[in-house]
């Protein structure tokens, strides 16, 4: 799935930068985990990461989570900062022509209060970003391929 063939890939893209993600833990098949830790300026750190679930994957098309469930859809507790609300990510990529790729990220929320919060942590412009990385990265992959 282009930059998602494993965790070692994903930390390589999926956090806007200067963030970094320095532990990752995925498994791409339903009821896998996913988990990841991110560090960055001014002391930022999401902690160890309480392990979200996949929910879905589709070949080179589509990657769903949940952090309202963990491995194996067993109910999640909520953590505190990033992990204070339940949300589940629906990332897909397809062919847009020309060589590239089309990519989106939805977020899905309980309520508004959790879609504002994770707007205020910068949702859009860091997801955003990391579209942008994922396509430097892919471009990396090409060339050593």
């Amino acid at each position: 799935m282009g930059g998602l063939h494993g965790p070692e890939h994903l930390k390589q893209w999926f956090a806007p930068k200067p963030y970094q993600i320095t532990e990752c833990e995925l498994d791409l098949r339903p009821g896998g985990v996913f988990r990841i830790r991110m560090v960055g300026p001014d002391d930022f750190d999401t902690g160890h990461g309480t392990p979200g679930c996949v929910l879905e994957v589709v070949e080179n098309k589509t990657l769903t989570w949940t952090s309202a469930l963990g491995p194996g859809f067993r109910p999640n507790e909520t953590g505190e900062g990033c992990e204070s609300f339940p949300m589940t990510a629906i990332v897909t990529f397809e062919d847009a022509g020309n060589g590239k790729t089309a990519y989106r990220a939805v977020a899905l929320h309980k309520d508004a209060k959790d879609k504002a919060a994770h707007e205020q942590m910068g949702f859009h412009d860091g997801w955003g970003t990391v579209a942008a990385q994922l396509e430097e990265f892919a471009k990396a992959l090409k060339v050593s391929a």
